[in-house]
C-alpha cells in the first residue's frame, strides 16, 4: 500500500527547498541529516518548526526536505515556505491561519547588484576635498 505524500517547494533568497510531507511520527530530516545536526542555531529550527506548531501538526508528520543554495538563514525561510505549501495542501482550512502568520508568502528581498564606480551596492569610495 503506496503511503500518501505531500509537497511543497519553498523559496527564499536563492536558496529552494523540496518538501515532502508523510504521515509518521514527527522526524525532520534534511538533506539526509536530522534538524538539529543540520542546523546549529536554535532560532533556525524554530523557524523551520513555526508552520506545523501553528497548525497543531507537529508530532503528526515526518518532514523530508532537500534544499540548496543559499546560506542558512535562507535555506530555513525556505524550509518554512515549502513545509506551510505542503500542509495547505494537506487541509485547505489551514491556509487562512498560515496566511496571516505571513507563512505562505514569498520572501521577494534579494541581494542588490553592485554597481560600477562603488565599492558595494551603495557604499561610494570615501571622499575626500585634497
Amino acid at each position: 500500500m503506496p503511503t500518501v505524500q505531500y509537497h511543497g517547494v519553498g523559496r527564499r533568497k536563492v536558496a529552494v527547498a523540496r518538501v515532502y510531507l508523510t504521515p509518521g511520527d514527527g522526524a525532520i530530516l534534511v538533506n539526509g541529516r536530522p534538524l538539529d545536526d543540520y542546523f546549529g542555531m536554535e532560532t533556525l529550527k524554530l523557524i523551520v518548526k513555526q508552520p506545523l506548531v501553528l497548525t497543531n501538526t507537529l508530532g503528526q508528520y515526518d518532514v523530508k526536505v532537500n534544499v540548496r543554495g543559499g546560506g542558512f538563514t535562507g535555506q530555513a525561510g525556505a524550509i518554512r515556505l515549502g513545509i506551510a505549501r505542503a500542509l495547505v495542501k494537506i487541509d485547505p482550512d489551514f491556509r487562512p491561519v498560515l496566511k496571516k502568520a505571513g507563512f505562505l508568502t514569498r520572501d521577494p528581498r534579494m541581494v542588490e547588484r553592485k554597481k560600477y564606480g562603488l565599492k558595494k551596492a551603495r557604499r561610494a569610495p570615501q571622499f575626500s576635498k585634497r
